[in-house]
């Protein structure tokens, strides 16, 4: 997959705009109103995700597979804070315990052994009463079924580009031993004029 992604970035440098998403913001309220000092962001991409912690005085480490994007995070968007390049699967990258962890785009990308993993990883990472944020697309998605099938509820919607879609039902199974504190759905813009549905999963630490 860092092949794809590599592509990707390479052909469209900024391809989501360097504008966060609505859910950053939400995380970034949740984790302000928890007194939140550090974030961690596995899958940063070139970071514009990060923007609502920093501007908020949070330090911020992310994690990124495409050096092309932590070079656009870099050069394009002026970024300084610390990413580590690897796989999410490589976790952990340092021995930090983090007040937050904000993931958007990223899980459903991974197979089930995958995903499992970057939870427990993103947990183990988090401090006593530390908050651990998902965006994962919802089965209410347009694109939901549409590929072959590689399991339930997982798709190749493109070649090397397998999606797993939620449900409140697999939300619950699959962070439900993490502490859910909240489950709200959201649709976030993915193209000009075109908006995902989504769920904004929060989970913490207690």
């Amino acid at each position: 997959m860092s092949e794809l992604w590599e592509s990707m970035f390479a052909a469209k440098h900024v391809m989501w705009g360097e504008s966060p998403v609505r859910s950053a913001f939400l995380a970034r309220d949740q984790f302000v109103a928890r007194g939140a000092r550090d974030v961690l962001i596995p899958g940063v991409g070139y970071g514009r995700n990060a923007k609502p912690f920093l501007e908020s005085g949070m330090s911020v480490v992310g994690i990124e597979i495409s050096e092309t994007a932590i070079a656009i995070a870099r050069s394009e968007l002026g970024f300084d804070f610390p990413i580590h390049h690897g796989s999410v699967g490589d976790m952990p990258f340092d021995d930090r315990l983090y007040d937050g962890v904000f993931s958007y785009g990223l899980a459903y990308l991974l197979d089930a052994a995958g995903r499992a993993k970057l939870y427990a990883d993103c947990f183990r990472q988090l401090r006593p009463g530390g908050s651990m944020i998902f965006t994962l697309i919802s089965k209410r998605a347009p694109m939901y079924g549409q590929g072959p099938k590689l399991g339930e509820d997982w798709y190749e919607r493109a070649p090397g580009m397998p999606m797993f879609f939620y449900d409140e039902a697999s939300v619950a199974r699959e962070l439900g031993a993490y502490g859910i504190t909240e489950v709200s759905e959201i649709d976030e813009p993915v193209a000009e004029g075109v908006t995902f549905p989504f769920y904004n999963v929060s989970c913490r630490k207690v």
